[in-house]
């Protein structure tokens, strides 16, 4: 780190060395020469401007041999000629005016590369860890996956692991921009690099700190840090006109006049430092400020790509979606409490990534699990184990309905047969059959129109068989994050006209997800080259640089082959993100919309200031052609022109955020509504279990269960839709300043209302021997129009609610 730190300080006198020394030539001459001594004054002036004249030369020479054109050729003529016609003040002007500006662009670099560089100082280098009963301090390469470490207060933690003994109060404003600690719970991730603001806590690691988030980040840190912008190129481009345009000027009003000072002048105004300085000092200070939000960018060219872009694609799972499954509903013949409940406690006992949802999905619910016993668990296919002395089999249709751990051989070797696997991603998911020359079996009817309904729905099924007889199914999918649709709809206000959906899920699933957030285009059934395929074209079509946004190790062909690749995530070495240009490395899809903005401002001061300043430069120009200005004058007039140009690239480090919609206590007023809505979902997915089940049920067991359901709108689910509309919608359209949002949720809540009094009615008519043939159809499309309503009114809750802040600083525990 203290090399670092002398390296930095070394190229910052290497900048800086030029500004004293011209500025003490300067200051000694004018003393010299208000004393009589000319010619001392000629030497104190001359010799610095010489001096900073050769390193400029040097440094053209440089970029010549690296084939690339600059501007600064103007300001050595500028020296150059002032020497030669005996204006050795007016050269040391220059030169101050450029060391000046040199001075101010390393300040400004500097302070634009604050957030970048803190990321890369304050990465840990030593960890506690305990030996036994005893605690050391070693250094953070030397952990290992399974180590138990102590993390204290203020400190930064230095591996990925999980919280082993009590809750962790951390601030993880270095990787997400969020400023509110959050608190991890006992078996919580913790990613390395956020600090623990509140007492010390115990970590299990999971990743060594080379395979940890925080070394990834840094490691894309110090590949942006390295990367030179295309955007400095920007005004290279402009330079091309502007320097031929500069002599000419100068030229005519020399061979007009026959003055050379006249030619002097022209080239003092146009000494270009705002084309030198605007774009460079505008772009770092957008990938700076982008940092601070968790947004890396790995240089300047990729800022400028997408803010030029107008068109997106974008990989489903993962990125538009959760990437993480969620319990939908509980469907078949058992009690849906139960049958979840035995599940879930014998998937405590499974590596399965499915197990996390069912188990996570039990205890949102707050029902009770039990450990398993003589637990079996078959690849592909599923497990088995008792609890509480039941026999427990959970897995595919196959698996769950075999009779023995005998016949579960086929089963194993299923291709995809109810797979447990992301919602969508298998083809045949609960298939009857497994793949090669296993024998089919036949299944009840309940299973079968659930796999009809699964492949509509893509959602996935994991059946459940207790002591030997089916009894259920879980039903999960890969929700859409409830930011997606908002992030969208921003991209668009952002100016991107074209945006598509590539992905390696079926199309019935793909079309679901594309017509729910409002995509101009689908492209499913995609594999890895497909995709590369698919941004390639997108690019013939001539519409413009083509951003691909995406998360996979399949979608890394993909990022890697498009103008600009933006990946989710940053764990580790990923290649997603190693082949991607730019890294979100918060879990949130809105931060996307938010790094087009500031990539967007970025460019727009970075072109300001190149138009501004190239501006007022061809005006003096003119004027000093005419005679208007001194050589001296112009000098000092650039110089004015030089720290307003650079003064407002400093504005892309703020400025143009969207003002967050704020309500003090709205923590807890979330957590309390996803709590409620959590609580509701398994009597809302009773809705549809109970509609698609009519028919088979007699008339006596149908009549109590639409009287269950009747009970369910009246007592729990009325109620809470009541006190939303009531309380907590006002407060929030308050918060908006419009009641345009929420004015459509209380146009869901009527119908809600209207369609739950429908459904009281026509079971208040029902005989008491239970609904007929002539009942059901009815019945059926008030359920299903229940449950969609309530589907679709939740997701625009939680949508509306994740767009909201707590302005309230969190009480944080003290340390321990």
């Amino acid at each position: 780190m203290a090399t670092g730190h002398a390296s930095t300080l070394l190229r910052r006198l290497l900048h800086v060395w030029p500004l004293p020394l011209t500025l003490i030539g300067l200051v000694v001459g004018i003393a010299a020469e208000l004393g009589g001594q000319r010619d001392i004054a000629r030497i104190a002036w001359t010799a610095p401007a010489v001096l900073v004249g050769v390193r400029l030369a040097w440094q053209i020479v440089r970029d010549l041999l690296a084939r690339e054109a600059g501007v600064d050729v103007i300001a050595l003529l500028a020296i150059v000629g002032a020497i030669l016609v005996g204006e050795p003040l007016a050269a040391i002007i220059i030169a101050v005016m450029l060391a000046t500006g040199e001075a101010l662009e390393e300040y400004a670099q500097g302070r634009a590369h604050r957030e970048l560089t803190s990321l890369l100082e304050r990465a840990p280098q030593q960890v506690h860890r305990y030996a036994g009963s005893e605690l050391e301090t070693v250094p953070v390469a030397s952990v290992v996956v399974g180590d138990l470490l102590l993390v204290r207060p203020g400190e930064v933690v230095p591996v990925d692991g999980v919280v082993v003994d009590q809750p962790a109060i951390l601030d993880e404003s270095a990787l997400t921009g969020e400023a509110r600690p959050v608190t991890r719970e006992p078996g919580e991730a913790v990613a390395s690099g956020v600090i623990a603001s509140g007492g010390p806590f115990q970590l299990r690691a999971t990743a060594t700190a080379e395979a940890s988030t925080y070394a990834g980040i840094v490691r894309l840190v110090e590949q942006a840090s390295r990367s030179k912008a295309p955007a400095v190129r920007l005004a290279d481009r402009y330079g091309l006109l502007f320097v031929p345009l500069a002599l000419g000027i100068a030229g005519a009003a020399w061979l007009a006049t026959g003055d050379p000072e006249r030619a002097l002048a022209v080239l003092v105004v146009a000494t270009p430092c705002p084309l030198i300085l605007a774009v460079p000092i505008a772009i770092v200070s957008g990938i700076s400020r982008a940092a601070r939000r968790g947004i890396i960018v790995k240089g300047g060219g990729p800022l400028e790509t997408v803010a030029r872009a107008r068109v997106m694609l974008f990989d489903k799972t993962g990125t538009l979606t959760a990437g993480q499954p969620r319990l939908v509903s509980v469907a078949g013949p058992g009690d849906p409490d139960e049958v979840l409940g035995l599940a879930a406690s014998l998937e405590q006992a499974s590596p399965h990534v499915l197990a996390s949802a069912i188990v996570a999905a039990a205890r949102g619910r707050e029902l009770s699990l039990r450990m398993p016993a003589d637990v079996d668990e078959s690849p592909g296919a599923g497990v088995t184990g008792t609890v509480d002395g039941r026999r427990i089999r959970v897995g595919t249709a196959r698996y769950a309905s075999a009779t023995s751990l005998g016949s579960t051989g086929s089963a194993g070797s299923a291709t995809a047969a109810g797979s447990a696997t992301a919602a969508g991603s298998a083809t045949a998911m609960g298939s009857a059959t497994s793949a090669g020359s296993a024998a089919p079996i036949t299944l009840p009817r309940w299973i079968r129109d659930l796999e009809r309904r699964s492949t509509v729905d893509g959602t996935s099924m994991v059946y459940v068989a207790i002591d030997g007889e089916l009894a259920g199914a879980l039903v999960l999918d890969d929700p859409i994050r409830p930011e997606t649709p908002r992030a969208v709809r921003s991209l668009r206000r952002a100016g991107y006209t074209r945006i598509v959906m590539v992905t390696g899920d079926r199309a019935a699933v793909a079309d679901l997800v594309a017509s729910a957030i409002g995509l101009d285009g689908v492209l499913a059934d995609r594999h890895p080259e497909d995709k590369v395929e698919a941004v390639r074209h997108e690019a013939s079509l001539d519409a413009g640089p083509v951003v691909m946004v995406g998360d996979g190790i399949n979608d890394a062909p993909a990022l890697a082959v498009a103008d600009v690749g933006i990946a989710m995530g940053a764990r580790g070495a990923t290649s997603a993100s190693e082949a991607a240009d730019i890294v979100i490395t918060v879990d949130r899809l809105d931060r996307l919309p938010e790094a087009v903005r500031i990539a967007r401002r970025s460019r727009s001061i970075a072109l300001q200031g190149v138009l501004v300043g190239m501006g007022l430069s061809i005006v003096a120009m003119i004027v000093a052609a005419f005679g208007a200005i001194p050589v001296i004058a112009g000098a000092l007039l650039q110089e004015v022109i030089d720290i307003a140009v650079i003064l407002n690239a400093l504005r892309a480090l703020r400025g143009g955020d969207v003002t967050p919609i704020t309500m003090p206590g709205w923590t807890a007023t979330q957590a309390e509504l996803v709590a409620a809505h959590q609580q509701l979902a398994g009597g809302i997915d009773r809705l549809r279990t109970t509609a698609d089940g009519l028919g088979t049920l007699a008339p006596t067991e149908a009549l109590a269960e639409l009287h269950a359901i009747d009970g369910f709108l009246t007592d729990d689910l009325l109620p809470h839709e009541e006190d939303e509309d009531r309380t907590i919608h006002p407060d929030l359209a308050r918060a908006m300043g419009t009641d345009e949002a929420t004015l459509a949720l209380h146009g869901t809540h009527t119908e809600i209302f209207r369609l739950a009094r429908v459904f009281h009615d026509l079971v208040a008519m029902l005989p008491p021997d239970g609904p007929d043939a002539d009942d059901l159809p009815e019945l059926r499309r008030v359920l299903y129009g229940l449950h969609a309503i309530l589907r679709l009114h939740q997701a625009q809750e939680e949508e509306l609610y994740a767009s909201v802040t707590d302005p309230t600083p969190p009480r944080v525990l003290a340390a321990a």
